[in-house]
Order: structure tokens, then C-alpha cells, then sequence
């Protein structure tokens, strides 16, 4: 264990890891640099046989126009089997997310195996993330507060917004596990790349077999591009090949 110390919000047992293993030295700049992030790592997984991409259809960004790369640090909450009611008479929350927040260090991407239908996160908790340095949150789940997260600018991948409190509804299983989200395995340290199309979770062991053939395929695209830019004809653009 770190010398990080927890808030009591969740049994510390619950913890799996109290530090995400860091990106390799240069990736997350790397992964910056292609052209088209999510698209480009999209199919060259095809290619390499790694299941790792979620549609914005499925996790959708709040906001257009963002783009994020860091390793994940992860959280899973789950449905609790009490009565709402008594939850609140009881002063009963058993949600932790302030304790991921407490692990984050600068760089960190928060990713949620939620619930839809109550939020996993609010404004306040997302400030404290912005706060502790993440760059923001990739959540199979429900979120609440959308003035706020407008006001923050913070990115966020979601299933859309409620007004519903997690706090009496949802229990933090646990944080720094594996997470399911959207079908797709989620492990700490793992590097999440994420855009306007959708969100691409790699495993870490991974990570520069997809980097390096990205880097391949975004040079062939962007050859192409200045290729129809240039004006050569269907025929010419035909006959070569760039990736």
C-alpha cells in the first residue's frame, strides 16, 4: 500500500490498487498526434483482434469537440437492495467515488462501471475530479448536474443524464478492479483514448503494438487526404495504396 490515505468512505478492503501503474513515457502524446484517434485505433484493432471500442452511440461525450488520453482509473457501483426511504432517514450514502478521486493522480481518466437511471456522478464530484488532476470520466451509467458540468468543461462519456440521486440507490462495490464497460474490459493503467466518435479502452500490455501501427495508418490517411486534396483522379487514387 501507498502512503495515501483514505477518507473511510468504503471498507479499504474494497481498494484494489492504490496506484495506477503510469502511461509509458510518450504515449499519451503520441496517441494526440493522430489525425483521427478513435477511428485510427478502431481498425487497427481490427486488424490486431483487440475488442476495445465503444460507439458514442452506446457512451456518448457530453460535450463535442473534446479529446482525452490517459491511463484509467476505475470504479464499480452497483445497485443497492435497500429501501430509498430508509437510506435517507439513515443519512445512508454508499457511493465512494471521492475516494477514487483521492487515488487520481494528474493524467488519470476515471472510468465507471455504473447503473442508467441514477447518477454515478454529480457536478461536485466532477469538480473534485477536475480538482485532483483527472482528465476527465468515461462512465457506463447516468450522470446528474449537466449546468454544472457545463460550467466545468470537463469531459465526460456517459448514457445520458438524470435528475436522480446515486447516493441512497447505488454502492460502491469496489475501486482500482477490473470494470465492464459497455462490454468491454477495463483494467487499471489500461490507456483510454477517447473523442466526438466514441471511446477505445487498451490494454495496457498493448498499448504501443496499437500505437505504432496507428502511427502507420495515419500517415497512409493523411497521404491519401493530400493525394484527393491535390487532385489526383479516382483512377490514380485507385491504384495506390497507403496503408
Amino acid at each position: 500500500m501507498s502512503d495515501i490515505k483514505t477518507l473511510g468512505r468504503i471498507d479499504a478492503q474494497r481498494i484494489r490498487l492504490f496506484e495506477v501503474p503510469a502511461a509509458p513515457e510518450g504515449v499519451v502524446e503520441r496517441f494526440h498526434r493522430l489525425s483521427d484517434l478513435t477511428g485510427t485505433i478502431s481498425d487497427v484493432c481490427d486488424v490486431l483482434g483487440i475488442r476495445c471500442v465503444i460507439p458514442a452511440a452506446t457512451l456518448g461525450p457530453i460535450e463535442s469537440g473534446k479529446r482525452i488520453v490517459g491511463p484509467a482509473l476505475t470504479m464499480r457501483n452497483i445497485a443497492r437492495q435497500v429501501e430509498v426511504y430508509k437510506a435517507v432517514v439513515d443519512r445512508s450514502n454508499g457511493m465512494g467515488e471521492t475516494e477514487a478521486h483521492n487515488l487520481a493522480r494528474p493524467g488519470d481518466v476515471l472510468v465507471i462501471e455504473g447503473v442508467t437511471g441514477y447518477s454515478n456522478m454529480g457536478g461536485q464530484s466532477a469538480s473534485l475530479g477536475q480538482r485532483q488532476g483527472e482528465i476527465g470520466a468515461i462512465i457506463d451509467g447516468s450522470i446528474r448536474d449537466p449546468d454544472a458540468y457545463a460550467r466545468l468543461g470537463w469531459p465526460v462519456w456517459c448514457r445520458g443524464f438524470t435528475p436522480i440521486t446515486g447516493k441512497w440507490r447505488l454502492e460502491t462495490a469496489e475501486i482500482n478492479g477490473i470494470v465492464q464497460v459497455a462490454g468491454v474490459q477495463c483494467v487499471p493503467g489500461d490507456i483510454v483514448c477517447a473523442d466526438a466518435a466514441g471511446v477505445c479502452i487498451i490494454p495496457r500490455a498493448r498499448v504501443l503494438e496499437v500505437l505504432e501501427l496507428s502511427e502507420q495508418y495515419d500517415r497512409g490517411d493523411n497521404a491519401r487526404q493530400a493525394d484527393i486534396n491535390a487532385g489526383l483522379s479516382m483512377q490514380e487514387l485507385a491504384l495506390k495504396t497507403y496503408k
